[in-house]
């Protein structure tokens, strides 16, 4: 065999070399015809050593001419056993050898010639195990499907030994099949006549794919949909998508609820919850150890998704470890990233958007989401608006894929009609509306109200958090609106409402209207005493306790309309305004103290909870039917904190305040 060393386009000098048998190097005669130009093979009869060695009488040949002349001399090695689908049958390579000399490199052949039992486990293990096989067989499609059901899962739970593994699955068709199976072929011939007898020999069931992790997953804590959104899962730690993923269709991305999805999936809650815990600042935390022990009392204790999993998870941590735990307690940023739902936003099989924040992602599309509302409105959509003709205006509008909720708008002196994403968004936008449209057709008699007024309250009002009393006047005609409003059953829907609620309120609205102007001129007198008794107080050590007065004082004196529910729900009573600046009193030490760490008030830091209302504001305490103005209490009766504050105008339902 030549020997050739130069590399290509080079000269080569002297005489070519030849590789010959038992490791002999020789060259041919420089007199034989093939010198001048070498074939790549040659036989020469006589091998002559001068100054090297020479191969005279030198023929050319083919390598393949050896191997079946010299079969008894060649020798054979095989190398690379492997599964060929395409073939459908266990392949190698041959390699032959003549005195050392390779006359075939790398053929391929079937393995079953060399070695039968090999070749049979590599058919088991490439074709059935691992699934590389184009056929048509049931038992091998249906064994596929409960495999990629059982891998799933493992992605789902995040853990591995739920499916048995390829060993497991190697013994289950190894014990079925004969030994002389070796390739498709012969597994068609045998199968053919075999699934007559026995059709499900070959078929997968439950237990055959059990792992030893098998019994700690439950398949329904991990569903392929929440509601109507398709849920999907992965198992890629350090990717964006790791984790539960669900798909939004566009047109429904404002009807979903980012509380009820944030509880996740049932099978991940518990672990969820673990990491919240270790997530609280140390003092917090150390109340609740070991995590997962807790954890797992809590989810049982939790129940079903309801509202908010941080506000449903610190009350029932507040029970068990006898503490409040702040909203802002929670540090997400220390979650996992699998632990924090992947929100994916569709439209016609196109992603558009995907994130953690579903808040962030509604307002990334919201121009999106606004052009098919718009779409969607047709003629309902109305502007400019001062009295009620637009016949009846319905709750929902579905059209299509678009399901939107529309609503009057207050537009300053006129309302309009428009559609919104989300049913809590159009019944807010609806009180203001219909509070705008009632003070256009009814008048609330505010300025002849305020022109009874003292010059004494007038100078008192003129201090609220207004820029003047014009303001302050107009918000208490939207608070008593809200009042009536409320009285008549909520806002109107259809012309008819409308005009009954508009006649109700020519009788009701100037009487509320007055009883909120007495109201809080009588606050913001008492208020502006209790700010002096304040000022006077100068004591360093009670420093902290004066922040914590003004700003849960602040919280009190804010105007009316900063509110999240209706205010007819509750009607303002009188502020003992002999009493309210005591609070200056007792921080200045002649009443009874509150309990303290180094300076430091502890305990509320801010409004108890039973002086909130649903917003977490402090609400007004709602007014009986019919009952008379000052039904709360007298002068002599205030209502306090149990920390010794007063709290003026403050009971269960709305937040409306003055």
């Amino acid at each position: 065999m030549r020997d050739v060393e130069q590399k290509p386009g080079g000269k080569r000098r002297g005489p070519a070399d030849f590789a010959g048998a038992r490791g002999a190097r020789f060259a041919i005669f420089p007199g034989s015809v093939l010198a001048r130009k070498p074939p790549q093979w040659v036989v020469a009869a006589e091998l002559v050593e001068t100054s090297r060695l020479w191969a005279g009488v030198a023929a050319r040949i083919e390598p393949e001419w050896a191997e079946p002349l010299a079969e008894h001399l060649v020798k054979r090695t095989y190398s690379e056993p492997h599964w060929d689908a395409r073939r459908g049958a266990a392949m190698a390579l041959e390699k032959v050898t003549l005195y050392g000399l390779p006359i075939v490199t790398t053929r391929p052949i079937n393995y079953a010639r060399v070695d039968p039992a090999a070749a049979r486990d590599l058919f088991i293990s490439g074709a059935l195990v691992e699934g590389d096989w184009q056929t048509n067989h049931k038992f091998f499609r249906r064994n596929q499907e409960l495999l990629e059901e059982a891998k799933e899962l493992e992605d789902k739970a995040r853990r591995r030994g739920i499916v048995a593994d390829d060993a497991a699955l190697f013994d289950f068709y190894d014990q079925r099949i004969p030994k002389d199976v070796t390739s498709v072929r012969h597994f068609d011939t045998w199968w053919k006549k075999a699934r007559a007898e026995s059709p499900d020999l070959l078929t997968f069931t439950s237990a055959d794919l059990v792992g030893p992790a098998a019994d700690w997953v439950e398949p329904a804590d991990y569903p392929s949909s929440w509601g109507e959104l398709p849920l999907s899962y992965e198992f890629a730690p350090g990717e964006p998508d790791d984790g539960v993923t669900v798909d939004i269709p566009l047109a429904a991305l404002g009807q979903v609820s980012d509380d009820e999805l944030g509880w996740q999936v049932p099978g991940r809650r518990e672990e969820l919850v673990t990491e919240l815990i270790r997530s609280l600042p140390k003092d917090l935390r150390r109340a609740f150890v070991p995590a997962p022990d807790t954890a797992r009392a809590v989810v049982a204790r939790l129940g079903e998704p309801h509202g908010n999993l941080l506000d449903a998870l610190g009350a029932e941590l507040g029970r068990l470890g006898g503490m409040q735990i702040p909203r802002d307690a929670w540090d997400l940023s220390q979650l996992p990233a699998h632990l924090r739902i992947t929100f994916r936003v569709m439209d016609s099989g196109r992603e558009l958007a995907s994130g953690k924040d579903l808040g962030e992602l509604r307002q990334r599309l919201r121009p999106r989401l606004q052009a098919i509302l718009n779409e969607a409105a047709g003629d309902i959509t109305r502007t400019g608006l001062r009295d009620w003709s637009i016949g009846t205006l319905p709750r929902v509008v579905t059209r299509d894929r678009v399901t939107a909720y529309p609503a009057l708008v207050d537009a300053g002196n006129a309302v309009d009609v428009r559609l919104f994403e989300t049913e809590a968004e159009a019944s807010a936008a609806m009180l203001r509306g219909t509070r705008r449209l009632l003070l256009l057709q009814v008048p609330s008699g505010v300025r002849s109200i305020a022109d009874r007024l003292s010059n004494g309250r007038k100078l008192a009002m003129s201090r609220g958090p207004f820029p003047g009393i014009g303001a302050l006047l107009d918000d208490c005609a939207a608070c008593a609106a809200d009042q009536v409003i409320a009285d008549a059953g909520g806002p109107a829907w259809d012309a008819d409402g409308f005009a009954r609620l508009a006649t109700e309120a020519r009788d009701a609205l100037p009487l509320a209207t007055a009883r909120v102007v007495d109201v809080v001129a009588q606050v913001l007198e008492a208020a502006h005493e209790a700010e002096i008794r304040m000022q006077r107080v100068a004591s360093p050590p009670l420093a902290a306790a004066l922040a914590d007065a003004r700003g849960q004082f602040a919280a009190l004196i804010s105007p009316l309309r900063q509110r999240d529910g209706p205010a007819a729900a509750a009607r303002p009573g009188p502020l003992p305004a002999g009493d309210q600046p005591q609070a200056g009193h007792r921080c200045g030490g002649s009443g009874p103290r509150r309990q303290s760490d180094g300076g430091r008030t502890r305990g509320n830091g801010g409004l108890p909870a039973g002086y909130r209302g649903s917003s977490g504001r402090p609400a007004l305490r709602p007014r009986r039917p019919g009952g008379p103005l000052d039904d709360r209490g007298t002068a002599g009766q205030p209502l306090r904190s149990a920390a010794g504050h007063v709290r003026s105008g403050v009971g269960e339902e709305d937040p409306c305040r003055a």
